[in-house]
This record gives C-alpha cells, structure tokens and sequence, in this order.
C-alpha cells in the first residue's frame, strides 16, 4: 500500500517521534504520508524535515482537531494546511488547555476510585503538546491496575466510564472552518458510527467540507462501500488512512496496511492546487 493519512506521532498520542515515523513508512515504501495528530502541528515540520531526505516519499501537512456530538464525538481532518498559520496555532493551542483540565480531573477521579496515577508521569508520557487519554492509560498500566491499554477504556476512561470526564471543545463547523481559514482541505474522519451523518455532512458543507474518510483501518470492505457511496451522494472527496498510532497491541491497523486508491490521492492534490506525480 503506498499511501497513509492518517497518522500520530508523539506531538500527540503516538508512540513514535515524526522523524521515527517517516523512516518507517520510507522502510514499507510509503509514498505519500500524513501526518494528522491530535489538535497539534507540532509533528508537521519535524516530518517534514525527515522526509527532506528520502526519494519519492512525500508528507502532507495534516492535523485531526477532536470536536464533540450529543452522541459521542466526530473528528475533522486538516490537509495541505499553512501549519505556520498563527491563528490556526492560537486556536489549537486552546483546544488543547481544555485537553490539560480534562487529563486532571480524570486522574483525580482515579484517585477516587482507589488508582491514583501520577500527573507528572502522564506528563513525562504526553512528551509532545497534546495531552490524551492513551497517556493516561499508559500511566494506569505502568501501575498494573490494568492488564492493557484498552481496559483503560472499557472499564474506566472510555465515555461511560466512572473516569470519564467530558472537555470543552470546538463544534465540528468550527473545526472546519479552522481548517479552511489555514488554507487547508476539511475531511470528515471516519464517519461510519456517526448519528444522523447525511444531514451532518450538509451542515458541515456549508462551512467548507471538501471530502471523507471512507478507507479507514477498521472498516471492511461493505462498511467502505457505504462510505463511498455517502460521499458520492454528497459531491465530496474520499480519503483514507490508517489511524496508526504504534501501540504494538492489536488493535489497530498497521502502517500503510489500508488500500487506498490513488484516484483519491490525485483529487486531494488537485483540490489543493497540486499535482501528485506517481514514483
């Protein structure tokens, strides 16, 4: 498979540096990568310094701003975007102070629950400017309160859970009109578990959406169909990627392991003024 945009590094809940990242997806010969973490940017320029170097392997400038439904969350990916661009900086930098409040009240509910967890120790495992919840769940297992990350979040901090605690975010217009005020492409990340997606999908293109998310690492081949088919109904590009964080566990796909069709990638180019030349 030669393309990802779906990727975290360390500048968020990834477990791979920017730079580690690209040596990766140069080694499985990737030639096109995103890097999109988690309400942060930080990632971009040291990626993009990496790849500086490496024949036919070209990274997007990407970013996945985590924004809140009624009915769970809905995530908004950011292609091709000025990540430079001071308001865009100022306005992640903010989604990212509530990120800090949730992290601690969380770990003092913890606490209540007889599992306290060092603050400075999820610090010290955040490494980048996005605190998340998998840094919790590290901190949770490094003190064998858990036997893997992903009981973390069955049993106490996925959204019913005792430790759950809500943030204050952006509304998923906002998050793309983030992204189209930093001249970027707005894409709808995995949308296939979303409530009420078409008529959501209208109110986000009138704020500018261009495309969807619809090869994404966890769906099979039906469940992407029905994406396809949304997006075709609704005029707008189709994406993909992986969701790959390194988290060495099984549960999520592996780098570069989605197929995505380089029609796609050839449209995401051109919608941002580009032209994506084949290695």
């Amino acid at each position: 498979m030669r393309f990802d945009l779906h990727l975290h590094t360390t500048g968020s809940d990834g477990r791979l540096t920017p730079s580690e990242m690209v040596t990766l997806a140069a080694e499985r010969g990737l030639e096109v990568l995103s890097i999109t973490d988690h309400d942060s940017v930080s990632g971009v320029s040291g990626a993009l310094a990496a790849a500086a170097g490496v024949k036919k392997l070209t990274v997007v400038p990407g970013v996945e701003i985590n924004t809140d439904l009624a009915t769970g969350e809905l995530h908004v990916l950011g292609y091709f975007i000025n990540y430079e661009d001071e308001e865009l900086v100022a306005s992640l930098a903010k989604i990212r102070e509530s990120r800090v409040g949730r992290a601690q009240k969380m770990v003092a509910r913890l606490d209540e629950l007889g599992m306290p967890v060092d603050w400075q120790r999820v610090l010290d495992l955040a490494r980048g400017e996005s605190i998340c919840r998998p840094h919790i769940a590290q901190a949770m297992l490094e003190k064998g309160y858990i036997s893997d990350e992903k009981e973390a979040f069955d049993k106490y901090i996925g959204r019913d859970g005792p430790a759950y605690v809500g943030r204050e975010k952006v509304g998923p217009v906002d998050a793309v009109r983030i992204v189209k005020k930093a001249g970027g492409i707005a894409v709808l990340a995995h949308p296939a578990d979303i409530a009420d997606v078409d008529n959501i999908i209208v109110e986000l293109k009138t704020a500018g959406l261009d495309g969807i998310e619809a090869y994404y690492g966890q769906y099979n081949s039906r469940t992407i169909s029905r994406i396809v088919g949304l997006a075709k109904r609704h005029d707008l590009l189709t994406t993909g990627g992986s969701d790959y964080h390194h988290f060495c566990d099984g549960r999520e796909a592996e780098l570069g392991s989605v197929e995505i069709p380089e029609s796609s990638i050839v449209k995401l180019f051109a919608a941002a003024g580009r032209v994506y030349t084949p290695a």
